[in-house]
């Protein structure tokens, strides 16, 4: 998907969401354990792009298909596993399995308010052993500067169900990581928010 990581990362990122492509490779980077869950693949640009150590364990999971056969694909020099999932229900993956987990620009896609999407952080959470890090991305729609290109992109996106974001805002993003991690920390760059935590 050459053409979707080009719209996605170097024109969105850039343009749109105002967000350095170079600062979330950085938090996977700080974050990804040699034993990672990436939930919500996507192409799987961001691990292809991190630095990884050789016979890194990957488990991808994504409720498409599509999505996990290409990442895998992508990231087949690694120690790959796909499992089909719904980020909104508890994974079929035992808990506490992993030193870190990864849902980057899931949530704006997830429907519901931040609280109702906030299932997502406890499933994912509930896979992270103690200690282990949780870190992702999400695009908010308030209590963030959203430039004139990215309002007309979000109403347009919403509408045809490419993302769920329009009630989205940063006090309630703080809010419910807050409730579940008492350490963590919020960066927000243009309309994105980077959050990372540690698994209480």
């Amino acid at each position: 998907m050459p053409l979707y990581d080009l719209m996605a990362f170097k024109i969105n990122c850039k343009f749109l969401f105002r967000v350095p492509v170079s600062e979330v490779v950085a938090m996977f980077d700080r974050n990804i354990s040699p034993d990672h869950l990436d939930v919500g693949v996507g192409t799987g640009y961001f691990l292809d792009n991190c630095r990884t150590a050789p016979g890194q364990a990957i488990t991808l999971a994504d409720l498409n298909e599509h999505s996990l056969r290409h990442a895998a694909r992508r990231l087949a020099r690694f120690d790959v596993r796909t499992v089909r999932a719904n980020a909104l229900e508890p994974l079929p993956l035992p808990e506490a399995a992993f030193g870190s987990a990864s849902l980057n620009f899931l949530l704006h896609c997830v429907p519901g308010t931040i609280r109702e999407k906030a299932k997502v952080l406890d499933n994912v959470a509930a896979c992270v052993r103690p200690g282990g890090r949780l870190f992702g991305a999400t695009v908010l729609a308030k209590g963030v500067p959203v430039g004139p290109a990215a309002r007309v992109g979000f109403s347009v996106w919403n509408r045809r169900g490419y993302l769920n974001n329009s009630g989205d805002s940063l006090e309630d993003l703080r809010a419910e990581l807050a409730a579940r991690f008492p350490v963590h920390k919020v960066t927000v760059h243009g309309c994105t928010a980077l959050f990372e935590a540690e698994v209480p």
